[in-house]
């Protein structure tokens, strides 16, 4: 973990240094920041690579069993996560597109408000659904 905190600093350089050169150059920044981007994938695939070997020279069996574990605790966190971002995202792009629909039949006959609010509550319902699978994934990990 002290790897991505001395590393931290370095980022934040490099992200400052972009923002100064999207100001004076724009095409200079944006080689900049792909740059930065190619060179934390390729620390990425560095420690995707090397973290196997890692776990596998672990002299005792008890210790990887419990880092297997514990990895599948964090995978189930981030799908649990994952599932209410999507899920929230998807809701928020369908009360948008229906709320402004609604709105539109509303404002020519006002007697729709009822059969208008519902389509919007079932747009809402699809972050409920993210919402409790998550909180299932959360209850198995």
């Amino acid at each position: 973990m002290s790897i991505w905190l001395l590393t931290l600093p370095i980022l934040v350089l490099v992200a400052g240094g972009a923002t100064v050169l999207m100001r004076r150059r724009p095409r200079a920044g944006i080689v900049t920041i792909i740059g930065a981007n190619l060179a934390v994938v390729a620390a990425a695939a560095v420690v995707l690579v090397s973290a196997p070997s890692a776990s596998a020279a672990a002299p005792v069996a008890a210790a990887t069993t419990e880092a297997a574990a514990s990895g599948s605790n964090g995978s189930a966190l981030i799908a649990a996560a994952i599932a209410v971002v999507g899920s929230s995202i998807g809701a928020a792009i369908a009360v948008a597109y229906t709320g402004s629909a609604a709105l539109a039949a509303m404002s020519e006959r006002p007697e729709m408000f009822g059969r208008a609010m519902v389509v919007v509550g079932l747009a809402e319902g699809i972050a409920i659904y993210g919402l409790i699978i998550a909180i299932i994934l959360i209850g198995k990990a």
